[in-house]
């Protein structure tokens, strides 16, 4: 097949490839109004991006068919990340192989001796990482004085990155009259600011519609209690059981942590994070290329770059940041034309922004509860069904066994056996807080069911033992927010370290939830929540426990049982007050950030124990 508007070293390089037509990026960039011009383009990940500025710079490299011999680069592109960059020079490999072209790939975590020695032998590409592209540079082993062409890829997420200025230094020491090519999935004010800078009249493209959410992807919105959260990544993944998924979370501890989890519980799972090495990373994609793993769990930059065909699956362990990561982490998926799943995982503290984030991102999301334990056995019924139905031609030796079998066994025994053995294969789902008594609203949203509340009072009426003198404390959500005893009470356990017979009452009102504990553990209660939320106060899924020295100021809700609240065991006049919040020798307030480790003296104490993901949050996120 031939391309118009296309050299035929490159028009037979696509048909080669099996192309059939261009993505629409790719028609504009090779359309006469855009050759030897400056080119800002937008458009969506996973829209064939790399292949349309390979396009583009054709015409300034390609002489008589081949690429002329050259002592320094013609055309330089520089990405955010390794695997971007490695991704685009595999791309780039078999776009220019008929013409001869010579490839070097310059990132972070490689030999920086063979890439400059690669340099010195003569090369006509160089793809690179800012970092690395300026130290050559720096160091005299990449010459651009001869540059054509220079290709900004993924130029939004470099300015995120904090590369401004590696950029800046990369691009001031190219001839000015090269040809610049900026890609971006979106145009900020930094990058239309880096364009007036850069280029000169250039051309703007865009292929990003009015409904910016993937038309190849289903959003699907999980709602789950905090406590829930790996319970329900493990039954979405058996759920789908997707040929290649991929988690994102939003650090590289929390990366870890859920990695371990996984590979615990029976998953192919691999992990991508800033910790690993390239080498490392290089064996956790071929891995997932092999189908040796079938699980990736990754920190968002990590996974930039990363195109696996076989990938139809997209789990937002951890929200995204905003609209755009959620944009770029789910377009991981639904590429060249293949229908994906992204699924968010929504705590329900956080249901509130998430709408906003989808309404803000124009995407239609169905909002659902996450898959129980019942839904994934049913689930896995249908798929043996399926798979032991379908015709397939039997072998010889396949039919003297199944005979010497029923010779020796029931059809039932038989049956049995094999379905035994098909689920023994797959990881257990695991059984999830009950929400099948919530209704929906209009937009499919769980509606705000009836929550019970924990009585401070035995059955009998009396006061329970041990809260006679108990401290107040506060949450920041109430039935608003799906505030439910469920998963309450064993948050509390993990953010104050304490055991569920040491949580009294628990009030449930409109926006805020009260609970009590025993005046002498208030101390020990307050110094390990502070040390398990972030510099905002809050856990992962944005709750935040405050003291609440007055107790709740709403009468108790009765449960359906007939227990009530009774009266408030808070502080009494006259009482002692707790030191709450104040180390042993100090006067910390309760917002401070405590100076050790752990319980009194800075020393960690056997009530410390690991918490599941999701409830650890460090300072800043690493990449």
């Amino acid at each position: 097949m031939t391309f118009e508007n296309l050299s035929p070293v490159l028009s037979d390089a696509l048909t080669a490839r099996g192309y059939e037509a261009l993505t629409p990026v790719q028609s504009q960039v090779s359309e006469d109004q855009a050759k030897g011009r400056d080119l800002l383009v937008s458009a969506q990940t996973g829209s064939g991006k790399t292949v349309a500025f390979g396009l583009a710079m054709g015409d300034e490299l390609i002489e008589d068919g081949r690429l002329p011999f050259a002592t320094s680069p013609l055309a330089l592109i520089i990405a955010p990340t390794r695997e971007l960059a490695l991704q685009v020079s595999r791309e780039l490999s078999w776009l220019y192989a008929k013409a001869g072209a010579r490839i070097a790939t310059c990132v972070g975590g490689m030999d920086a001796s063979k890439e400059r020695r690669a340099l010195g032998q003569g090369v006509q590409i160089v793809v690179g990482t800012p970092g690395r592209l300026r130290d050559h540079l720096e160091r005299g082993a990449l010459d651009l004085s001869a540059l054509r062409v220079a290709v900004l890829d993924e130029a939004d997420e470099m300015l995120d990155m904090g590369f401004r200025d590696d950029l800046e230094e990369i691009l001031d020491g190219t001839p000015a009259t090269r040809r610049t090519l900026l890609f971006s999935a979106t145009i900020p004010n930094p990058i239309v600011q880096l364009a007036k800078r850069y280029q000169t009249n250039a051309l703007r493209i865009s292929t990003v519609g009015q409904d910016r959410g993937h038309g190849d992807i289903a959003y699907q919105a999980v709602t789950v209690a905090p406590a829930d959260i790996e319970g329900a990544v493990v039954n979405l993944l058996r759920l789908h059981d997707a040929e290649t998924a991929m988690l994102f979370c939003a650090t590289r501890d929390n990366v870890r942590r859920l990695h371990a989890s996984l590979v615990e519980r029976g998953f192919a799972a691999v992990a991508l994070s800033g910790e690993h090495s390239q080498n490392e990373r290089n064996a956790a994609l071929q891995a997932l290329r092999d189908r040796r793993a079938k699980v990736c769990v990754a920190t968002d930059v990590a996974a930039r770059g990363i195109d696996l065909p076989t990938l139809s699956l997209v789990i937002h362990v951890e929200i995204p940041r905003d609209a755009e990561a959620l944009q770029h982490r789910s377009g991981r998926t639904g590429r060249a034309g293949k229908k994906g799943t992204a699924v968010i995982i929504v705590p329900y503290p956080r249901r509130r922004r998430v709408d906003g984030m989808l309404r803000g991102a124009r995407i239609e999301a169905e909002w659902m509860d996450a898959p129980t334990a019942a839904d994934v056995r049913k689930r896995d019924q249908e798929r043996l069904m399926e798979k032991l139905l379908t015709p397939v031609e039997h072998e010889p030796e396949d039919l003297e066994l199944a005979q010497r079998l029923m010779a020796e066994r029931t059809p039932e025994d038989i049956a049995a056996s094999l379905v035994q053995m098909h689920r023994a294969l797959m990881p257990p789902p695991e059984d999830l807080i009950d929400n099948s008594a919530r209704g929906r609203d209009a937009a499919g949203r769980p509606e705000r069911g009836e929550r019970f509340e924990r009585p401070e009072r035995g059955a009998g009426g009396d006061q329970r033992e041990g809260f006679e003198d108990s401290v107040w404390f506060r949450l920041n959500i109430g039935r608003h927010q799906n505030a439910d005893p469920r998963w309450i009470l064993p948050l509390l356990c993990r953010r104050g370290h304490v055991s569920k017979n040491e949580i009294g009452a628990i009030r449930i009102g409109p926006k805020e939830t009260m609970f009590n504990i025993p005046r002498a553990i208030a101390d020990r209660f307050a110094e390990a929540v502070i040390r398990s939320a972030n510099e905002d106060g809050e856990d992962d899924s944005g709750v935040a426990i405050t003291p609440a020295p007055d107790g709740p100021t709403y009468p108790p809700r009765r449960d359906k049982g007939g227990h009530g609240g009774g009266h408030s065991s808070g502080p009494r006049d006259g009482a002692p007050r707790s030191t709450l919040g104040r180390a042993p020798g100090g006067d910390r307030s309760f917002g401070d950030r405590p100076r050790g480790p752990g319980g009194p003296g800075g020393k960690p104490t056997d009530r410390y124990k690991p918490k599941p993901f999701g409830q650890r949050s460090p300072r800043r996120p690493s990449k």
